[in-house]
């Protein structure tokens, strides 16, 4: 998938979730086809899980998943967008909603997961914060009682996103990836090396995810051309 290139740089919250501030625009749209893609890409299974990542930080994977998270639940989905990124976590910032409790406080089993979610402004979309930052993201990913979590929610929302961080910066992504449907791989095409992507991809295969796809995000297609879009696998 190709996203073009913005000429100014802006961090706002209308930027971040286009798809509910600006739903015809062009990037809105890709994102449908994202969902598109997602949902053919696994034809003899029903999606209920679903990691996004990257393969170096500032690629633009929590602006992904958050926008991946709208698109299907525009189409009608009740969703559950998890930050699973205990380290540097995005998602209270961009759908204005607190962190004072989330995934860290559950696994910690310091409150109920129903205690820690938040329903956004969106609806069919709720959102499971980080919570406060742990000593020990990886070891709480890796426990039973995330794989519990993962399991309970599962039958209380049709698809649960998480947002974990880089790739090739810790192991967390591995961990996460392991236990979920399928995985997203976001590739900043002005910023990721062919070989960090390479890397990232079998980092995954070697935890045994189940990739289902790549998203190229700034693409520069130029003003006098019409855009286009690629979702495919990272090829060596």
């Amino acid at each position: 998938m190709m996203f073009q290139r913005k000429k100014k740089k802006s961090t706002s919250m209308s930027r971040k979730i286009v798809t509910a501030t600006h739903p015809k625009s062009i990037n809105a749209e890709q994102y449908r086809t994202v969902r598109t893609n997602i949902n053919f890409s696994m034809p003899d299974q029903e999606l209920h899980t679903l990691l996004v990542t990257s393969a170096s930080p500032s690629e633009g994977k929590s602006t992904s998943a958050s926008n991946i998270a709208i698109v299907f639940a525009q189409e009608g989905k009740k969703v559950l967008l998890i930050d699973a990124d205990m380290r540097k976590p995005t998602m209270h910032h961009t759908f204005k909603v607190q962190n004072a409790y989330g995934l860290s406080n559950v696994l910690t089993r310091q409150c109920e997961a129903k205690e820690a979610i938040q329903r956004s402004e969106i609806e069919n979309l709720w959102i499971l914060t980080s919570g406060p930052i742990p000593p020990n993201p990886a070891e709480l990913l890796a426990s039973k009682n995330m794989t519990a979590l993962t399991e309970q929610l599962s039958e209380e929302f049709d698809l649960l996103l998480f947002d974990t961080p880089p790739i090739l910066s810790v192991a967390d992504a591995q961990i996460v990836s392991n236990k979920v449907d399928g995985t997203i791989l976001v590739i900043n095409t002005g910023k990721s090396e062919k070989d960090s992507a390479i890397k990232a991809k079998e980092l995954l295969l070697a935890a045994k995810a189940n990739i289902l796809g790549v998203i190229l995000n700034n693409f520069n297609i130029g003003k006098d051309h019409y855009y286009y879009q690629y979702y495919g696998s990272v090829e060596e």
